[in-house]
């Protein structure tokens, strides 16, 4: 019992080291920062969501269906006039309203002749992520459920009511305004959708190359550190900025051979699941340039050069290649969490301080790119490109200077003690 006790706590001490440690706290950190970030989005979604309306009908059924959104939802504006649509759409922008409803002069006569009426609806989308479009989803249900309820009126008060008037009295006319443009016949959950499918590329391949590419590059250090090779090399007459920036510079290679690869496969797998009755952005002028992906050329390989500075100053961390496993971990939650939060919120609709979370996270950037210059943000990018460019020269230089003192071989040993041992083995 004694050895394996022994086994046990020698195991232990080579695990549990703080290099394995503190990058973990570090991540539960960012993680209880995103749950309380969620956490206000929950609240948000429970609340009824807030709409303006517009009741131009006062027949029954126009009445019956200003009743039931006014009970279901948080009216910010109540108006009985087309004419004060522009003046409505304002006070919903103010208080950060989903949607301005508008039910037709002709609602009840249209329904009751047996004509299938409309509800006009103008949207307010403020994200498009996935938890962005759950408002607006709420606004759908509550739609469909007045004319559930008009549906059954009809069928309470005349047995004789056309078949296809029943099951939808009303349809929707969508109109959505999202970053200064006009969308006519597009709800936020299609543009969601679209947006979602056009951004969800990048981000999957930059976590993967992130991965890749930052888990060989530990594991190598790791590697020549057990196997002497490291010792080696820098006994060399090389200067060790060279031997940083050749190491950096091979795995970038790597790193891009990696996402043509990943590009490639991905673009064919999307490809095929893509439905033929498709709506192309390209029809709303929503399209990326050559220039854009100049732009995100950059940016991608801004981050890759960032990520594998960053994965070569935690390598140097690492004892031996079995440490070096353990390392890997805060990369990959890095790319992760980045990723997620792109799919599943907009980075304009974040509260300040996740904003700050996820732009200084440098792999976030060429994830938050495409988005941003299919709508022409530029600003976004290039600061992002730039705080990238300046997070990659700063670990670049830790990596450096890790080097020069040669930490690497002589773990706590100060500089000046090895100087002086090599010194005496010279004489």
């Amino acid at each position: 019992m004694s050895a394996l006790s022994n086994i046990i706590r020698k195991e232990l001490k080579e695990l549990l080291t703080p290099a394995t440690i503190l990058p973990i706290i570090i991540i539960s950190l960012i993680f209880g920062s995103i749950g309380t970030s969620m956490q206000g989005w929950e609240e948000e979604f429970s609340q009824k969501p807030t709409i303006g309306l517009i009741n131009q009908d006062q027949g029954s059924l126009g009445m019956l269906a200003t009743s039931i959104l006014q009970t279901q939802a948080k009216v910010v504006f109540n108006a009985t006039s087309i004419s004060e649509k522009t003046h409505g759409l304002e006070q919903v922008m103010e208080k950060d309203g989903v949607a301005l409803i508008v039910i037709p002069e002709n609602f009840t006569a249209m329904i009751l002749n047996d004509s299938q009426s409309v509800v006009e609806v103008y949207w307010i989308m403020q994200g498009a992520g996935i938890f962005n479009s759950l408002s607006s989803t709420v606004v759908e249900t509550l739609i469909s459920a007045v004319n559930t309820e008009i549906s059954r009126t009809l069928i309470e008060d005349n047995t004789s009511v056309n078949a296809s008037i029943a099951l939808a009295p009303s349809r929707r006319v969508d109109t959505t305004y999202f970053k200064n443009l006009e969308f006519t016949g597009l709800s936020p959950s299609t543009i969601s959708g679209m947006l979602s499918t056009q951004s969800m590329f990048i981000p999957i391949v930059v976590m993967m190359i992130i991965i890749a590419a930052g888990g060989t590059v530990i594991s190598s250090m790791a590697l020549e550190k057990e196997n002497k090779t490291l010792e080696t090399l820098l006994t060399l007459p090389v200067k060790r900025t060279y031997i940083v920036a050749g190491k950096i510079v091979a795995s970038a290679c790597i790193g891009l051979l990696f996402a043509v690869i990943y590009m490639l496969g991905y673009n064919q797998y999307f490809q095929g699941f893509q439905m033929g009755g498709q709506i192309n952005l390209a029809a709303y002028g929503l399209q990326l340039t050559t220039q854009d992906f100049l732009l995100l050329g950059i940016s991608l390989f801004l981050a890759l050069i960032a990520g594998l500075a960053l994965c070569m100053l935690l390598g140097t961390l690492a004892k031996n290649y079995k440490s070096a496993q353990t390392l890997t971990f805060p990369v990959t939650m890095l790319a992760l969490i980045p990723m997620f939060i792109t799919m599943f919120t907009d980075f304009d609709t974040l509260p300040l301080f996740a904003k700050m979370l996820v732009f200084a996270i440098p792999f976030s950037h060429p994830m938050m790119a495409p988005r941003a210059l299919i709508f022409k943000d530029y600003t976004l990018v290039l600061g992002g490109m730039i705080y990238v460019f300046i997070f990659a020269v700063i670990m670049i230089g830790l990596v450096v200077w890790i080097f020069k003192t040669d930490r690497l071989l002589t773990g706590t040993l100060k500089r000046r003690q090895l100087f002086s041992r090599k010194k005496r083995v010279e004489e």
